[in-house]
């Protein structure tokens, strides 16, 4: 197994098939994406800049609305400008140290953006369900904790992955079907029985999708009972408003997530689960800052204040 992994190592590059079955989608593709990543970039700063410069956003709300923007920031730069380098030109190389890196930040990023809007849900359901409690159950000390979990549990998530990933015999596969370097991709070139990863990657990604969705679901029924017996309709408004906005961002991140790593893969999906990665990695992050924005009076009037 070592001398197998020096030579994959020494072979030096993998070659990212990415959308190749479709020549002619690819300046498309490359157009849009492009677009995406500005909107991306554009609008997460955006959300961060405002929320430091505004003291009326300096609450925990926005503190986790600014660690999950710089997240997106994160996540879109470790896969995206490497699809477009391939979509553009012929090489789609990519080397073996830029694989592992790029396979290692986008994994510890995913996991920690399940972590942190589960984080987001309760930050709600405080503020919601327990209005006279707020100030003490979100502490900006404990508030910070909880974010700081969230970054350690994702990184560590990806560390055991990336481990159990780089010592995995490739006898000599190079040929990595996806548009970017993945735990699941990466284990098909393998030429050993990887049930055990496959079970470990299964169980993990239970913890990090499910059990955070039930979560989520947890904190939303209660944030409804909650709002039932509200009398105020600007209450019910403001609610609406933020928590709508959540739920939205949940929706469009955990359900492709769940398509990808929970539901068991054929190899006639292959292609449409590239679509779907597809979605994740560059719609749901350009999303985000428009969906909080658009649906949120505190942006809108924060952005009013920025503008005199």
């Amino acid at each position: 197994m070592m001398m197998e992994k020096i030579n994959a190592t020494s072979e030096g590059y993998f070659v990212l098939l990415g959308f190749s079955n479709w020549p002619h989608l690819e300046v498309i593709l490359f157009v849009v994406i492009l677009l995406f990543y500005l909107m991306t970039l554009i609008g997460n700063l955006f959300i961060i800049i405002l929320s430091y410069m505004d003291v009326h956003l300096h609450t925990p709300m926005y503190f986790f609305l600014s660690n999950l923007s710089f997240l997106d920031l994160c996540y879109t730069t470790s896969s995206l400008p490497q699809l477009l380098i391939n979509l553009w030109g012929p090489e789609k190389n990519i080397s073996y140290s830029g694989c592992m890196i790029q396979l290692y930040f986008v994994l510890a990023l995913g996991s920690t953006e399940c972590v942190l809007l589960v984080v987001m849900s309760y930050d709600r359901y405080a503020a919601v369900c327990r209005p006279l409690h707020y100030a003490v159950l979100m502490h900006p000390r404990f508030c910070h904790l909880l974010a700081v979990a969230s970054w350690v549990s994702g990184f560590t998530n990806s560390a055991l992955h990336s481990f159990l990933t780089f010592w995995v015999p490739l006898c000599g596969h190079r040929q990595v079907d996806h548009f970017f370097c993945e735990v699941p991709a990466l284990l098909r070139l393998s030429c050993i029985d990887t049930h055990a990863n496959e079970l470990t990657l299964m169980v993990t990604s239970s913890i990090f999708v499910l059990i955070p969705l039930i979560l989520i679901l947890s904190s939303y029924g209660a944030i409804a009972r909650a709002v039932l017996r509200m009398q105020s309709t600007t209450g019910l408004q403001k609610v609406f408003g933020t928590c709508g906005a959540h739920l939205m961002v949940v929706s469009l991140f955990f359900i492709p997530a769940m398509c990808i790593y929970l539901l068991p893969s054929a190899g006639n999906s292959q292609d449409q689960g590239k679509f779907i990665a597809l979605f994740y990695t560059v719609v749901t992050p350009s999303l985000n800052p428009l969906i909080y924005s658009l649906r949120n009076k505190d942006i809108r009037e924060a952005v009013k204040r920025l503008m005199g």
